[in-house]
């Protein structure tokens, strides 16, 4: 096996000048694929001559800058400082260094392109990092897999023979592997919020561009929308409903299969290999230690078919983040059993958690949500109920709505629970997804607690634990045995010794 240098300065694959032109022309076409779709068709003969030309320019062009993009990139590893130093920009220069002890994970990724072409891309992820800034975007396999080892265990690696050792994604013996079965399963129960998102966004960006290529050749009158009022009227809205969640269901299983194909976890020397995917494959290496918070979950389907949901949640900076930004830098592990969640969390936190005492939120975590949720909106329907003619046929729905509403509630406060042991935490919560949030009491990094006026004679309380993942709330509970547990877990965490990255 060939001995890598890292410590020296060295350049990309060659075949990433190809792949760093194609991403640049794939979001141009992106971006304006309907005003050329519209140009295409609409414009003269002399016209495309002059636009073929025209997009070979900027083809070789493009390949121009990709070629110097490839030349001013330089990446190397410094042993002394334990930093990774990336050099990069055409004009404007960049040094990027990074700390190896702020490398929570290494995702090594191949596109279809680089499929074909025989790269991987190496994604860096840091607590707060932008992961398309620390990347390489072509990379030989073995090298990927060498620089992974390196960047994500630092000094711990040397007590490893890195480069003795056959690096490959096939040589580990999985500790999960998903089945064709076991991803229809998890197709059928799970991400139905994020597959109707899409859908929805599909329909409409098929509706606004179709409005749009009519009015292009001048023809839109109003076809579109009659072409819906038509439909509808000819179909029943039970009918609609039921095609509609039909489409939902096969879009859900085919992203399933799309995004978890041929998933697997194996022990990957002092880290997890997570790869997925069928067209463009993700492999990505956890430190377990870097985990902060780990989330189980399952619903009731989940529950007969005997598979449940991992998140590994890791630190992110404090700087505000969108949900989908959160969502990227969590890790998910779709469909394993009991046994398959218990060695993972087994790998990940330890050991595996054991029962502790059990703390319930008082009955006052019922009042607020059944009087904003359910009464608020039931008073406002009943003022349009007798004051619109309209409205009065739709009062069975009132019902229903009041019921349904104080059951959920209802359930959201049975499954709110709070459960303490000398190692772990978890907060266990949810509707219809059960989840259970557990954490280490080493890994918390700020406690706040709080207490309403009102609550005082009552002695209920609140308490926020703070780690860099997030925030794990337990509402309603008991203020005297929420000060306690404040005090024990502070114990913990002074007296300890253990790293939380």
């Amino acid at each position: 096996m060939m001995d890598y240098d890292f410590s020296k300065p060295q350049r990309q694959s060659i075949s990433g000048i190809v792949v760093m032109a194609a991403n640049t022309l794939q979001q141009i076409i992106r971006a304006l694929i309907i005003p050329i779709a519209i140009f295409v068709i609409k414009a003269q003969s002399n016209l495309l001559i002059y636009s073929t030309v025209g997009i070979s320019v900027l083809i070789l062009v493009i390949l121009f800058f990709s070629y110097l993009s490839y030349r001013r990139f330089t990446f190397f590893l410094d042993n002394i400082k334990q930093e990774f130093v990336i050099n990069k920009g055409i004009f404007n220069r960049t040094l990027l260094t990074i700390q190896l002890d702020k490398i929570q994970q290494v995702n090594i990724n191949q596109s279809l392109l680089q499929k074909i072409i025989g790269v991987y891309s190496l994604q860096i992820d840091t607590p707060g990092g932008d992961s398309k800034e620390v990347s390489i975007k072509a990379i030989d396999e073995k090298i990927a897999y060498s620089l992974k080892e390196l960047l994500l265990n630092g000094q711990k690696a040397s007590q490893i023979d890195v480069t003795n050792e056959n690096i490959s994604l096939t040589s580990q013996t999985p500790i999960l592997k998903l089945s064709s079965g076991t991803l229809f399963k998890i197709g059928f129960t799970t991400n139905y919020g994020s597959s109707l998102a899409l859908l929805v966004g599909f329909i409409y960006a098929i509706f606004h561009n179709a409005k749009d290529l009519l009015r292009a050749f001048d023809s839109d009158n109003g076809q579109v929308e009659a072409a819906i009022k038509t439909g509808v009227s000819i179909l029943s809205v039970s009918i609609i409903i039921a095609i509609f969640l039909f489409i939902l269901l096969i879009i859900n299983i085919i992203r399933t299969f799309v995004k978890y194909f041929d998933f697997e976890i194996s022990k990957h020397k002092l880290s997890l290999l997570i790869s997925s995917g069928l067209f463009a494959k993700k492999n990505t290496l956890l430190s377990p230690k870097k985990v902060q918070i780990t989330t189980c979950s399952q619903n009731y389907f989940q529950k007969k078919f005997n598979i449940m949901n991992l998140n590994l949640k890791q630190a992110h900076s404090g700087e505000a983040q969108t949900e989908k930004d959160l969502t990227k830098s969590n890790l998910q592990v779709p469909g394993c059993n009991a046994d398959e969640k218990d060695k993972l969390l087994a790998i990940i936190l330890g050991k595996i958690p054991k029962n502790g005492a059990l703390f319930a939120p008082n009955y006052r975590f019922l009042n607020l949500p059944i009087l904003f949720l359910t009464l608020l909106p039931i008073v406002i329907f009943y003022v349009l109920w007798f004051n619109f003619q309209e409205v009065k046929p739709y009062y069975p729905l009132s019902i229903i709505y009041f019921f349904v509403s104080v059951l959920m509630i209802y359930i959201s406060y049975k499954k709110h629970r709070l459960t303490v042991s000398q190692d772990f935490i978890i907060k266990k919560s949810g509707i219809w997804d059960i989840s259970h949030e557990i954490i280490v009491p080493h890994k918390i990094q700020s406690i706040t607690t709080f207490q309403y006026p009102w609550h005082k004679v009552a002695d209920v309380g609140h308490v926020n634990l703070h780690t860099a993942a997030g925030v794990i709330q337990f509402k309603y509970g008991n203020y005297t045995e929420i000060k306690q547990l404040v005090n024990y877990w502070l114990y913990q965490i002074e007296s300890g010794s253990e790293e939380w990255m």
